[in-house]
């Protein structure tokens, strides 16, 4: 890997060289909670400028016609969030000549505000080609973080690192695009409001960056932005097909008795053991993900395959040393005469990846030429990594690439409840895959364990023996980071929004670093935790786990609105949490930093100057925190530990936290 300096380059291609799919991460953490950034791409020909609207890519345009680049979405990570972008390179047409990337933020947030920028260039086995960290991020709304380019028969990328304060108009007029900023809705942003998918003919819905006229090449491109305006009135630009996705309202229930079952396209009746909900659970993925373009390209593009014509097969078999191995099923994508083909390993329940099994398949994907060997698993991984160990020098050029079924169910849900797809039979056909992924007998509930380790970590901390070097703590650290990163899936799916775990100050360093201070932590205080950024939040949800004494808090600070007197900023508040817990423990932060009143609403609601500073201070800020019991078990049964994980922050959100508004 090359790690690239701010205007060096480097070569992904030589001439000569067939180049084959990249994935571009640019990646960050959000140590303040600002709010999250939003990926652009722009398609230049020789002259610098774009050549049309299709050119443009961003939130709410994500793909070209001819699916050669498209924007893959947030995901969260251990330290941060990444964003990603799938370049197929040989499908460019020969008119582009570079391809510029870059990211915007909205109302009024910095680049400044966001920690450990980077870009890295991905090859197709999902190891980084060139590496760019941007260290010197200020008060820029919009970032060009670098460029890919032809030079001859060779395709190399520039680390550029160019700021704009003019936000995502600034940087699209340097190549042509005339970008028109609604202020109402650039105030919202993609992420706080998601735009609603534009009926056909009507401009698109476009947020803080609707693409209102495009400059053409030739004399009206060099002018850029003002040239554009000058040529003539601005031009909405549909950005998006007119998508479906499943109504809100349920239909009338027409049961003639409460224990009538709907019927259901995938059943889950018939799974007597593990091996059954495997195949069933395979078969389904696969059969989805060949009928509905839409999933079978969010699917495949994670792990660099061109975009094409896809066809699934379960139970493939193919002969290795003396026996016969059948991976549990078979990827093939098509595009241009030529085949990308995965083969697909699964596991449900709580079964474990096999060493010997992944390493076979690899073996034979290395024999018959295939990229890439799946696996599936209610795991989910760390760093990239896949959680099983394999001798990777026997299968160098094959890519070993790990899926939780969470991931696969975050993505159906985005599309089937938020994104839309173009096929109404298709949205139906999402809706019941998620419900069979849901029901309790598929086997396919993502991460529902903390392991081994968690009785005999909770029994140390409780016996005050635990120490900070105790391997046990270190792995029970690495399941919580697997939670939260569930989490996040999870809220960002039903949300329709990225979620993404926030790390502070010395956190934001090396995962291998972080989980050893999470791990003193715990073996100091006996606690766990984590924030999550939810855009249009009042602030970053706390998630907090004492094993000491068996209680969860989820905390959020929220700005007091601007009153002359602090009674009427402790009653602007109490207005909003009418639905809210009685045992809500608000805590009023003064101007001078120290500690204020602190009360439970059951009080509050009786006398709210209890929460009125005696000495008069000023009231800064609240911070709210609803406390739950923890379950003890290990799993994600009734009193299990990661359901009342669960529960206690969709409680939070529901009854607290999204009935907040932001300080007038």
């Amino acid at each position: 890997m090359h790690q690239l300096t701010k205007g060096a380059n480097a070569e992904l291609f030589a001439e000569g060289d067939e180049p084959g799919p990249v994935t571009v991460a640019l990646s960050w953490t959000d140590p303040t909670g600002t709010g999250d950034a939003d990926v652009s791409v722009l398609l230049l020909g020789a002259d610098g400028k774009v050549r049309g609207d299709a050119d443009f890519l961003f939130y709410n345009c994500p793909s070209t016609p001819d699916s050669s680049v498209q924007l893959l979405g947030k995901v969260p990570t251990g330290s941060g969030t990444r964003d990603r972008i799938l370049l197929d390179l040989a499908a460019l047409p020969a008119e582009v000549h570079q391809v510029v990337l870059a990211a915007s933020r909205y109302a009024g947030a910095t680049f400044g505000e966001l920690a450990e920028l980077r870009l890295a260039v991905l090859d197709g086995g999902g190891d980084a080609l060139v590496a760019f960290d941007i260290p010197e991020a200020g008060e820029e709304t919009a970032f060009v973080f670098g460029e890919i380019y032809r030079r001859g028969g060779a395709w190399k990328f520039r680390a550029v690192g160019q700021g704009y304060r003019s936000g995502l108009g600034g940087l699209a007029g340097d190549f042509g695009i005339d970008v028109d900023q609604d202020e109402e809705a650039a105030q919202a942003g993609p992420a706080t409001a998601p735009a609603a998918p534009s009926a056909p003919g009507a401009p698109g819905a476009a947020g803080a960056g609707a693409v209102a006229g495009v400059a053409g090449p030739g004399p009206a491109a060099a002018g850029g932005a003002a040239a554009a305006a000058a040529a003539g009135p601005k031009r909405a630009v549909r950005t998006a097909k007119k998508r479906v996705t499943l109504p809100k309202a349920a239909k009338a229930d027409l049961a003639d008795h409460p224990s009538w079952k709907q019927a259901r396209l995938f059943s889950v009746a018939g799974l007597k053991n593990e091996l059954d909900r495997e195949n069933r659970a395979t078969s389904t993925l696969l059969a989805v993900m060949a009928e509905v373009p839409e999933f079978g390209r969010r699917i495949t593009a994670m792990f660099n395959a061109p975009a094409g014509t896809v066809q699934t097969f379960a139970e493939t078999s193919f002969k290795h040393a003396d026996s016969t191995v059948r991976p549990d099923g078979t990827i093939r994508v098509s595009r241009a005469g030529k085949i990308w083909t995965a083969l697909v390993e699964t596991k449900t329940g709580g079964s474990p990846l096999k060493s010997e099994q992944v390493q076979a398949y690899l073996d034979v994907a290395h024999r018959h030429g295939y990229e890439t060997v799946i696996t599936l698993s209610n795991d989910l991984a760390l760093d990239g990594e896949p959680p099983v160990t394999v001798d990777r020098r026997r299968a160098r050029k094959v890519a070993l690439r790990h899926l939780s079924w969470a991931e696969v169910a975050h993505e159906a849900h985005l599309l089937c409840h938020h994104e839309g797809v173009v096929n109404p039979a298709h949205a139906w056909l999402l809706s019941e895959f998620l419900h069979y992924l849901r029901h309790e007998n598929s086997g396919c509930h993502g991460f529902q364990n903390m392991g081994p380790a968690w009785v005999t970590v909770r029994n140390a901390i409780s016996e005050g023996t635990l120490r900070a070097g105790d391997r046990n703590a270190l792995r029970v650290v690495e399941n919580w980071e697997r939670l939260t990163r569930q989490l996040c899936l999870r809220l960002g799916g039903e949300l329709g929004v990225p979620v993404s775990p926030v790390l502070r100050g010395g956190r934001r360093t090396e995962p291998a670093v972080r989980r050893e201070r999470a791990v003193e932590e715990l073996a100091a205080g006996g606690r766990m935790r984590s924030e999550l950024a939810v855009p249009g939040l009042p602030g970053p949800i706390v998630l907090e786990a004492d094993l000491r004494t068996g209680r969860i808090e989820t905390t959020v600070e929220v700005a007091a609105a601007e009153r002359s007197r602090a009674l009427s900023r402790v009653q602007w508040l109490l207005r909003q949490l009418t639905d809210a817990p009685a045992e809500l423990r608000i805590e009023a932060l003064t101007g001078e930093g120290g500690p204020g009143p602190c009360e439970l609403l059951r009080a509050l609601r009786v006398e709210p100057g209890l929460l009125v500073p005696g000495d008069g201070s000023e009231i800064r800020a609240f911070r709210l925190t609803l406390p739950a019991g923890m379950g003890t078990r290990r799993g994600a049964e009734e009193t299990g530990f990661i359901r009342s994980v669960d529960t206690v922050v969709d409680r939070f959100l529901n009854e607290v936290v999204r009935g907040l508004k932001p300080a007038e």
